[in-house]
Order: structure tokens, then C-alpha cells, then sequence
């Protein structure tokens, strides 16, 4: 029998889908039906999401200083209200849980209207946009790395780590095994939808750079951008690399999971996934963020010195090139950040996710719900 309906409001990026599928599997395992409530980005991705249903619902980012483009947005986001109240009274959800990203925002804004329980989980060690302006009013507040104490809402907010898939648990169970002197070293670069581009430039530069023998040893992966994607290519053909380079990957936790070094922008999503696989990374913040919140997010990681942070503007070919020579010869010291790395993953984070879903969904206080965790 089933528990109810868990509705998951989440933007279409991998970053606040992923940990929104990882809770749709728990949820599903427990007895709820899930349905999901995104945009259209979300397209790649639905394949993979276990949703009973998905509902696009109308939003807009308020980001323009432009008074025409505000006026615009916010009839928008008036506009999408209005159809996720519809949607919301003809579904009936137990529970409705945001996860960032502007789509989230009128689901959940008519969910407390209707006085559904409602709570959002924020991946990031600083709460983003869409976030802040539920946070008043939703009944609980989960974090990847927000602290219990000290914040505004700290009494509602309990720190469940960020839910990770289930093909990063599968990728997880593969140890970790140093590239030794004359073997094959494996190299994963990725940097999102926005942040790639660096990427593509400076990996090249920089692999070109190593000395011949290291070069050898190398398999690329690395995600570029569709516009960015000719050009890597023919950077890494003149260099001999085997590997691949694609703008997506459907199989990126297994890439992960066989590779020797990871360089990588750090959302909170990416760092979740590392740590819990257990790989050394190289985390390059991007600096474009709104809230400098992938700073934080790598800050987390690399303070039990499972990752190495460096800034993309101190980040030159040269440079990179020296970074990639020490860890490619140095397989003993990888090894150690990868074990560091694999110690702050938190492997369980959408069980308890999914535990304080159902308590929300019961009525039951979130003050109860924290007094019971202890």
C-alpha cells in the first residue's frame, strides 16, 4: 500500500536533480509515490528519474535590473503559482520538497498557501537564491553542508549530507588503485554547463606541456561544451591522447569511480559524489558563482585534505602542468587523498533524507524529528 505522494520540486540541472533522483529511489523503496516538478532541462535527465509523473510548471529567474524583464518575471512566477496551486489540488501530495533552482519556487510557495507540508534541501554550504526565499516559510530545512547552529534557521534546519545516486553508491564499492610508474593513468575533467569552458582551454595547454613520458601514460575523459567540443578534440588528437571527450556523459560516476585524478569544478553535488566515491580531485571553484558558493562547497573537502583547492585565476598552464607531473608520480599521496576524500562522504545521506521526508509528511515537528536523530 502505498504511503502517499512525495511531489520533488527541483531545477533542471544535474546539480539539483541528482540529489532529487537519489530521494526519489529511497521514497519509491519505502512506499511513496514520487512525482517530479521541473523545467524543460530537465529532458536529458528524466530518462533516469524514477518519477510516477512529471510536471513542468511556469518560472523565471529574478536576476535583470531591467524593470521591464523584473515586471516580466513576476508575472511569470505569479502565473506559475496559479498552476502549481492547480496541480497541487488536483495531486493531493503528503509532502512537498524543493531543491533549488527557480522552478521550485511556486510549488512550493502554493504548497504552504495550502498548508502542505512542505521543506527544501540545499546542497551547497551557503543557500542559494530560490532557497532563501522558502526558507520563512517552509516547515524544515535539510543541508548538504549547512551547520545546525549559528544560522537563522538553525532550529529547522538538520544536516543530512547531500543524497548521491545510486550509480555513485555502485561506483563507490570500487577501490581505489594507484597508477604506478609506466601504467595507465586515468584522468576525469569536468566543469558543468557553465563552468567547462576553462577547461577546455587550459587541460590541453597543460597536458602538452608534461613530459613525454607522463603524457603516455595518460586516458583523458573530459566534458567540453558543444561550441568548445572541435577544438579539444583536435588539441588532444595532436597530442596522441587516447580518451574521450563528449559534452555529456550519462556514465559519469563510473568514470569517476575508475579514475586515478579528478579535476573539477566543486557544486555541492560534485563534491558529495567525490568524496563518497573516494577520489582525489583537484577542485577549481567557479569564480562566477552568485554566493562564492562552490568555495565553500570545496572548502569542506579539502579541510580533512581529500582535495586540493586552487583558484581558476591562479590556475595558469603552467602550473596545472606541474600539479598534474607531482600527483602522476607521486601514486602513494593520491592514494591517502582518496582515502581522506572517501572519509567525509556520506554514503547515507538520502536514507536519512528520505526518513525526514516521511516524519514532515506525517506531522510530526522538526524539532521532534532532530531529538530522535540524537
Amino acid at each position: 500500500m502505498t504511503k502517499g505522494i512525495a511531489m520533488l520540486a527541483a531545477g533542471g540541472t544535474g546539480g539539483h536533480l541528482f540529489p532529487a533522483e537519489a530521494l526519489a529511489h529511497e521514497l519509491k523503496a519505502m512506499g511513496f509515490s514520487v512525482h517530479l516538478v521541473t523545467d524543460s532541462r530537465a529532458e536529458r535527465y528524466a530518462g533516469r528519474f524514477p518519477a510516477d509523473e512529471i510536471h513542468v510548471v511556469s518560472s523565471a529567474t529574478i536576476g535583470s535590473k531591467n524593470p521591464v524583464k523584473v515586471a516580466a518575471s513576476l508575472w511569470t512566477l505569479w502565473s506559475g503559482i496559479r498552476e502549481a496551486k492547480r496541480l497541487l489540488q488536483r495531486v493531493k501530495p503528503q509532502v512537498v520538497v524543493g531543491f533549488g533552482g527557480y522552478p521550485t519556487v511556486p510549488p512550493l510557495l502554493a504548497a504552504t498557501k495550502l498548508r502542505i507540508p512542505s521543506m527544501v534541501h540545499e546542497q551547497n554550504a551557503v543557500m542559494g537564491r530560490a532557497n532563501r526565499m522558502l526558507a520563512g516559510r517552509v516547515m524544515a530545512i535539510a543541508g548538504g553542508f549547512l551547520p545546525e547552529t549559528g544560522g537563522s534557521y538553525s532550529a529547522k534546519t538538520v544536516t543530512t549530507g547531500n543524497p548521491v545516486r545510486p550509480a555513485v553508491l555502485e561506483a563507490a564499492q570500487t577501490p581505489y588503485t594507484p597508477s604506478r610508474a609506466g601504467e595507465t593513468f586515468r584522468l576525469v575533467v569536468f566543469g558543468g554547463s557553465q563552468g567547462a569552458q576553462f577547461f577546455s582551454k587550459a587541460l590541453p595547454a597543460a597536458i602538452e606541456r608534461l613530459p613525454e613520458p607522463l603524457r603516455q601514460r595518460l586516458h583523458l575523459t573530459q566534458q567540453a561544451r558543444p561550441e568548445d567540443l572541435d577544438g579539444v578534440r583536435s588539441a588532444v588528437a595532436k597530442l596522441s591522447l587516447s580518451g574521450e571527450i563528449s559534452p555529456f556523459f550519462t556514465d559519469m560516476a563510473e568514470r569517476i569511480g575508475a579514475a586515478h585524478l579528478v579535476i573539477c569544478r566543486s557544486g555541492a553535488s560534485t563534491v558529495s559524489e567525490v568524496a563518497v566515491i573516494g577520489r582525489p580531485s583537484i577542485l577549481v571553484p567557479y569564480p562566477y558563482a552568485l554566493d562564492h558558493d562552490q568555495a565553500a562547497n570545496a572548502a569542506a573537502l579539502a579541510a580533512n585534505g581529500g582535495a586540493q583547492v586552487i583558484a581558476q585565476a591562479e590556475l595558469s598552464p603552467d602550473r596545472l602542468a606541474s600539479i598534474l607531473s607531482q600527483a602522476m608520480e607521486d601514486p602513494e599521496g593520491l592514494a591517502d587523498r582518496a582515502a581522506r576524500a572517501r572519509a567525509t562522504g556520506r554514503p547515507d545521506a538520502a536514507r536519512l533524507l528520505a526518513a525526514m521526508v516521511e516524519a514532515i509528511a506525517g506531522g510530526s515537528p522538526i524539532k521532534e524529528f532532530k531529538e530522535r536523530r540524537s
